[in-house]
């Protein structure tokens, strides 16, 4: 088995060993000592680049070229997130089921990362919002999350997300914001309504801050927003993420009041669960 790391260590390096990112606490600060946006490829944003759709959203190869669009941009305040697993060495980090997912998929995805990265370009971490469950240490956690908040701290937002994300309903991830409303979008193959989406956004302030949780229709859209003068976090999976550092959990749990799309029976059904906070919010749905 060692040898076998060993191994997989020196290849990886060799291939994908120069790419420049950031680890979260960096990419943390530069968000909030700059006022800059993110947009963020995960895993499944890269192999939907090349063919393969989630299981919240089909493929579409119009959705690939957009990802590949963001993904080559060099826009001075907009920060590029990539798996801070690209870095191999960051592995050493991790526990669970990320120590065996992430060497399987850097194996089968570095010489496509080779293609669409750019060696010269300093990226950013996508996993700002994966800052506990999958960390052997999780000792320093509740520092980070004091200092993730400082990005909405005392802000009006606006959260655009799915409409079984909830974000920060249920939990106090979003206290300390000055207002919160919320456009809501469809849970899954949110791509299909991207046109509709862009245009109620648009409709907002731009002096609110715009929080993305909707895969990898955040990623462009979070794009598109900065382009025309936003400032957008394309926020993710942080409400889950904060939900199991609440409970103090080591393994993926399912929430009972929350759309968990990566544990099993984790897609709850919350139609029937009400909040009229939550429901005050929501200046528009698109269904």
């Amino acid at each position: 088995m060692e040898k076998t790391n060993k191994k997989f260590y020196a290849d990886a390096k060799n291939v994908i060993g120069h790419y420049k990112i950031a680890n979260p606490d960096e990419t943390i600060s530069e968000l909030v000592s700059k006022n800059k946006s993110i947009a963020r490829f995960g895993d499944g944003e890269i192999d939907f680049i090349y063919g393969k759709g989630m299981n919240y959203q089909k493929y579409d190869k119009k959705l690939a070229n957009r990802l590949q669009e963001v993904l080559n941009s060099n826009e001075e305040n907009l920060l590029i997130g990539i798996p801070d697993a690209v870095n191999v060495e960051y592995l050493k980090l991790y526990t669970g089921p990320a120590i065996a997912f992430w060497p399987d998929w850097i194996n089968k995805s570095k010489f496509r990362l080779v293609k669409i990265l750019d060696r010269n370009k300093q990226y950013y971490s996508t996993q700002i919002t994966r800052f506990y469950i999958d960390y052997k240490d999780k000792s320093h956690t509740a520092q980070y999350v004091d200092r993730l908040k400082k990005l909405w701290d005392n802000k009006n937002i606006v959260i655009v997300e799915g409409d079984k994300s909830r974000l920060g309903i249920g939990n106090d991830l979003l206290d300390n914001v000055k207002s919160i409303q919320r456009i809501i979008c469809p849970a899954e193959n949110a791509f299909d309504k991207y046109d509709e989406i862009l245009k109620e956004a648009l409709k907002v302030s731009q002096d609110k801050l715009i929080l993305l949780a909707l895969g990898p229709t955040a990623t462009v859209l979070s794009y598109d927003l900065y382009k025309k003068g936003y400032r957008a976090i394309d926020i993710g999976h942080v409400d889950i993420e904060y939900e199991w550092f609440l409970r103090k959990v080591n393994q993926k749990v399912k929430i009972e009041t929350k759309y968990v799309t990566e544990v099993s029976n984790g897609r709850v059904n919350i139609d029937n669960i009400k909040d009229e906070k939550y429901e005050e919010q929501i200046i528009t749905r698109i269904v």
